[in-house]
């Protein structure tokens, strides 16, 4: 589709939101549960179609349609607590009374790596507000969002309120939803710096929007952490989607007291996971997205090496169909990279590697040494540590294990993101304020904040 085919979609949608912002709460509700019943009704077929389009796991692509299906659900019933607010003025016979009003037609653009929750957990918000959206789906996985939208339509939701834009161009489409006045909210999941450009874009029309930007979660051990715990929430969360998430453990920061200790049972844990075609059933960790993804990869850990970091297991590609490696499932060729374990790699703030800066999204995990059992030092290592922690210029997730009630809140506190994992590795669910800040953007998805980005709130000034 081309930048003219998108601009009819966006009249389309302005056109029907007219009506569709005239529907009542229960009504909206009603529609998006029959969407939400219909998405469970079709799960597994869904779930086929999201793993062969990205190679995800098919267990891991079951999972993602029930999280995505959650949304709907929840937002179906956040539309009836849209509610406002009456706030007495001061001076007499006067009120204030606040109406919330959908904002209008919503663009939305979604990632690859989650090509089926991302459309959820926007539009749903979006439609129980009372919205519109043209969505713009990553080029290299659009058959979820067709999916998606065939079973809208029959839940009864009508044409035009869900309007899917498929296209190659996605800095031409990109362009258009940006720039038409037509839209006026903009929500966006991907690279910092394509934010930036859909925020520059934005500007000549002054649109709400909501960002979802890159990440560069650390991931810290601390001496009096269950390692049996902290070393499953690790696997959990790394190797997700092949480490291609956006809140996966990026910097794995772990105390030196039980560090030989912690990079042993992970090895231990790594060297089961098997890797495989998404659609075979005892695949743990697929194919990356593209060639281009594994060179970066590839390249990321050959830097690390050279620079003096321990490679403790993987740092190749995998030709799946080889039949030499018992971790590898039946397939021929692709992009398979095997789960890696980086060890001594320097703190942030003292690293030339590329592995303790950039978000690697793949299978490696960059492990890094601190702390002292010096008691005069310990706190001077505690700030080393949230210092290269914090040195990120991003901020969207953060994860660390401690059974210390003083470290707990003092760490949750000090960590410079939107989300904080504490003793657990798994962090998504629909009733999060899902978000971050710093360079990792703005705005809340899912939770009760979910359904203010797609309002608009109007005082009413009563004088009785």
């Amino acid at each position: 589709m081309t930048a003219e085919d998108t601009r009819k979609m966006i009249d389309l949608a302005h056109d029907t939101q007219k009506e569709w912002a005239k529907t009542t709460i229960k009504e909206r509700k009603t529609m998006l549960m029959k969407w939400f019943n219909l998405i469970l009704k079709n799960k597994d077929d869904l779930a086929r179609i999201l793993s062969l389009e990205s190679g995800k796991p098919y267990k891991e692509a079951v999972g993602e349609v029930l999280y995505g299906a959650s949304f709907i659900e929840w937002f179906a019933e956040e539309a009836q607590r849209a509610y406002g607010d009456t706030i007495p003025m001061p001076g007499m016979s006067k009120q204030i009374i606040t109406l919330r009003q959908p904002v209008g037609v919503a663009g939305m653009i979604t990632p690859w790596n989650f090509p089926l929750a991302m459309i959820t957990r926007k539009a749903g918000a979006a439609i129980a507000a009372g919205c519109t959206v043209v969505i713009k789906p990553a080029a290299e996985t659009p058959y979820s969002a067709i999916a998606l939208e065939q079973l809208a339509i029959e839940a009864g939701i009508p044409r035009g309120v869900i309007n899917t834009v498929l296209s190659q161009d996605s800095a031409e489409v990109g362009k258009e939803i940006t720039e038409n006045i037509k839209v006026k909210k903009i929500s966006f999941t991907g690279s910092t710096n394509v934010g930036k450009l859909l925020m520059k874009q934005s500007s000549s029309t002054i649109k709400k929007m909501s960002m979802e930007l890159g990440g560069n979660a650390p991931f810290i051990v601390f001496g009096d952490a269950n390692l049996s715990d902290a070393v499953d929430g690790l696997i959990a969360c790394k190797f997700r989607n092949a480490g291609q998430t956006c809140v996966s453990a990026n910097r794995i920061f772990v105390h030196e007291k039980v560090y030989d200790e912690f990079i042993d049972l992970v090895t231990q844990k790594v060297k089961t996971l098997v890797v495989g075609r998404g659609m075979d059933s005892n695949t743990d960790v697929g194919p990356l997205i593209s060639s281009k993804a594994v060179e970066k990869v590839e390249h990321l850990v050959n830097d690390a090496v050279s620079k003096g970091a321990r490679l403790v297991y993987g740092g190749k590609r995998v030709d799946v169909g080889d039949g030499k490696d018992n971790s590898v499932s039946g397939s021929t060729g692709g992009n398979f990279y095997m789960p890696t374990i980086l060890a001594d790699v320097p703190l942030p703030t003292a690293s030339e590697m590329l592995v303790s800066t950039c978000e690697i999204f793949g299978p490696v995990l960059a492990i890094s040494k601190f702390g002292s059992d010096n008691k005069a030092s310990q706190e001077q290592s505690y700030d080393g540590l949230v210092n290269a922690v914090n040195s990120a210029e991003v901020g969207l997730a953060g994860y660390f294990y401690s059974r210390d009630i003083g470290t707990i809140f003092k760490v949750a506190e000090a960590l410079e993101v939107g989300i904080v994992g504490v003793n657990t590795g798994i962090i998504s669910s629909e009733v999060i304020p899902f978000g971050g800040v710093k360079m990792s953007g703005f705005g809340k998805e899912g939770s009760k904040y979910g359904l203010n980005e797609y309002l608009n709130i109007k005082s009413i000034v009563l004088n009785y």
